[in-house]
């Protein structure tokens, strides 16, 4: 088993499509993602809620930009080793370029929590050096405060 990670995602505001995460491996690190937690605290009430579409890509070579800053994964095991990746969140310029894959996408009513929690067999994995991101993939139709967690697995 490798070193678990809880990648935070900080209550944003979003009004357009966005990276909601981008992570690029290290060389040497293969990664796993075992759960997406999303949230919102600000579509209430049927006038609000929205349909949102999520999706999980990989394969693009060039970051996005415009957004949040760097995340440092929160090890679950305190005074684990360093987690070797690179992670920005709320690009508003999305990552693009290379061989571009779409392995999920969701739909998630606002009204409740997005959680997906994958089975072994279905977890999503970001081989070494590669970049992969956590997608809204069009804007919504009025700001929406998102925010939530990734649980994922560093081997290597």
């Amino acid at each position: 088993m490798g070193r678990i990670y809880n990648l935070p995602i900080a209550r944003t505001a979003v009004t357009a499509a966005v990276d909601i995460i981008e992570i690029v491996t290290a060389a040497s690190h293969i990664c796993l993602i075992h759960s997406i937690e999303l949230t919102q605290s600000t579509e209430f009430g049927d006038a609000a809620e929205e349909q949102l579409q999520l999706s999980w890509k990989s394969g693009q070579t060039t970051g996005g930009s415009g957004g949040g800053t760097g995340i440092t994964p929160v090890p679950i095991l305190p005074g684990d080793s360093a987690h070797g990746m690179t992670v920005e969140n709320f690009n508003t310029t999305k990552a693009t370029g290379g061989t571009i894959v779409t392995h999920k996408v969701w739909d998630w009513n606002v009204r409740v929590p997005f959680i997906y929690i994958f089975t072994p067999e279905t977890r999503l994995v970001i081989p070494p050096g590669i970049r992969a991101t956590f997608e809204l993939v069009a804007a919504p139709t009025d700001s929406v405060t998102m925010g939530g967690q990734i649980c994922l697995e560093i081997i290597g």
